[in-house]
């Protein structure tokens, strides 16, 4: 039944066209924008504070993302955040990074105690900072060294700890509320091949957040499992198709599967077992 109504939400997306503010990095904003309107979702990149909270107070989900850190736009996602707490829009966050730099860290820290948050998306290192143990983070990437910590029980304690969906994305992703556990095992190593594909997933992440509502058809696990299995059964399609072709055309073709991803696509490719 789970697998059923998660699959459903991508008509959800396509019929509702949710507008998705991201507040993201400079490398992958394009992107992001280019996953979320190939999903069916409209996005908005805006980030100043001139404007940010409007913005965001006409959206129906906020995306901050701090792939690339400045303190410009530390008071941007903050104010966003909480005008989205105040007008229960859902915010998901991508802690790019974290465990790298005391800024980072800082600033992973002072965004997560001032802003209620939805769903965080991130991968092993990164959602193991959160957690509080100790990280040996390779920039943006996992690290070898915590690639040892249990997945399973890092995204628990932190669903628990922050009262959100925690998202670990990797070989295996692995998505908690707290309670249940998704194991989602779609997708290629070919995707960390790509920069901008953990990015596009917190995009796609926050387009089904956007349509998940007060009457209860969809909850942010939903739709934490819809955008990480877009992303990945899309790269798995990509990948057969460009094999020989290399990165580049890879990456293009992520997007091509991407608009063409609906129910019976997902359906047909989804692997996910929730306990």
């Amino acid at each position: 039944m789970e697998k059923e109504r998660i699959v459903s939400m991508i008509g959800k997306v396509r019929k509702e066209v949710p507008l998705v503010h991201n507040i993201t990095n400079y490398v992958t904003v394009n992107d992001c924008a280019n996953a979320v309107l190939a999903i069916g979702a409209s996005p908005i990149m805006a980030d100043d504070m001139k404007e940010t909270t409007d913005i965001t107070s006409i959206s129906k989900a906020l995306v901050v993302n701090i792939g690339t850190l400045n303190e410009r736009t530390i008071s941007s996602m903050i104010a966003s955040g909480k005008k989205a707490n105040e007008l229960n829009i859902p915010v998901i966050f991508d802690p790019v990074g974290a465990g790298a730099s005391a800024f980072r860290n800082q600033t992973t820290k002072k965004i997560l105690e001032n802003v209620k948050v939805n769903i965080i998306r991130a991968n092993l290192s990164e959602m193991s900072f959160i957690a509080g143990l100790n990280v040996s983070t390779k920039g943006v990437d996992v690290s070898k060294e915590d690639e040892r910590n249990d997945v399973v029980s890092v995204a628990k304690n932190v669903a628990k700890m922050y009262n959100c969906v925690a998202a670990v994305t990797g070989k295996t992703d692995i998505v908690s509320d707290g309670e249940h556990i998704a194991k989602l095992s779609n997708g290629t190593e070919l995707l960390s091949k790509v920069t901008g594909t953990g990015c596009m997933t917190s995009a796609l992440t926050g387009s089904f957040a956007g349509v998940v509502s007060k009457y209860g058809e969809y909850d942010y696990f939903d739709a934490a499992c819809a955008g990480i299995s877009a992303m990945s059964i899309a790269g798995e399609l990509a990948y057969k198709k460009t094999i020989e072709s290399g990165t580049g055309s890879f990456h293009v073709s992520i997007i091509d599967f991407l608009s063409k991803m609906d129910e019976e696509m997902m359906s047909e490719n989804i692997n996910i077992e929730i306990i």
